[in-house]
């Protein structure tokens, strides 16, 4: 999952020319990011869905930590109480709520239609910047109105029975929690290095998925002999690609690209995930999901090209 407005946002230059790295680091974000989805569906086929999020963020975080504390020195990975609060917070909003049930939800959920029911946390956000009083301009809640009849149309897999209603439901949730972790992430004090702020996010938010897992009992269920390889091979390229190589390429755009051009991902992860899971997996796009799909993926651009001008015109 991925958030747009995240937080690690630095003024940026009037209109510079976009250089090369930041067209790689996007595609990278793109690809990597919308195949997620398909590698959660992958490894939760034959793991506990919560234990294996806490092996891939836990392992994922002290790699990066590691290659931080490595190439900058041990000072470089020190942060103040308020800056590990901060991470905390967010890693179980982002991480253990959001990521956490998109999870659980991809056991019944197919891949294609969870990442559209994510895509719509750019909405959530601008939803939640109006009730915390940031004025937002006509076209936004009109995108954010438009999203919102998307997302109904997405639902209705889950209404007919032909999904189940529970998985559509938690992914909603897990959405929503995405978009206050990722709001709230702007408001609180934050840690420098974003590389650094991001491990300790996986780190508290995997120890989140752990203490969960452990709670429903999923280590009761849990036998390595169980495990197919095609699920090792998932987990293995959720931590190393989707966390390490996704996080960090996310990380460096937040600070080298405008976040309007970053934002695009929003509507490109989804559509990046519902053909590897047509290509994959053989999963079936239905009417309601190819529609509903389409309403959402116009609502984010509305809501993300708003986001570009307003920057735009303030530089």
């Amino acid at each position: 999952m991925t958030s747009v407005g995240v937080g690690q946002t630095t003024p940026l230059a009037p209109a510079t020319r976009i250089s090369g790295a930041v067209w790689i680091a996007l595609l990278l974000v793109y690809v990597v990011w919308g195949s997620t989805y398909l590698a959660i569906r992958v490894v939760v086929e034959s793991m506990p869905a919560l234990l294996s999020a806490a092996i891939r963020f836990l392992l994922a975080g002290a790699l990066l930590l590691g290659w931080v504390a490595v190439r900058s020195g041990p000072a470089a990975v020190r942060v103040n109480r308020r800056q590990l609060f901060t991470s905390g917070t967010v890693g179980v909003l982002l991480l253990t709520t959001g990521n956490g049930l998109l999870v659980i939800a991809e056991g019944t959920v197919p891949s294609g239609l969870a990442a559209l029911l994510v895509a719509v946390v750019p909405l959530w956000v601008v939803l939640l910047r109006a009730v915390t009083g940031e004025r937002q301009g006509w076209a936004r809640i009109a995108g954010v109105l438009l999203g919102l009849v998307g997302l109904a149309v997405l639902s209705l897999p889950g209404i007919r029975g032909s999904v189940g209603i529970g998985g559509v439901v938690l992914v909603m949730i897990g959405a929503f929690s995405w978009a206050v972790g990722s709001f709230g992430g702007t408001k609180m004090t934050r840690t420098e290095n974003a590389l650094v702020a991001s491990a300790y996010q996986m780190l508290i938010g995997g120890l989140g998925c752990l203490v969960v897992a452990l709670a429903r009992g999923e280590q009761q269920h849990f036998q390595l002999s169980q495990v197919t390889t095609r699920s090792w091979l998932a987990l293995a390229y959720l931590v190393f690609v989707g966390s390490l190589v996704g996080y960090t390429a996310y990380s460096w755009l937040l600070q080298n690209a405008p976040i309007g051009l970053v934002a695009t991902y929003a509507y490109i992860n989804p559509v990046v995930a519902v053909f590897l899971g047509w290509l994959v997996l053989a999963e079936q796009v239905g009417a309601s999901e190819l529609v509903g799909g389409l309403i959402v993926v116009a609502a984010v651009c509305v809501v993300v090209s708003t986001e570009r001008r307003v920057r735009a015109d303030r530089h």
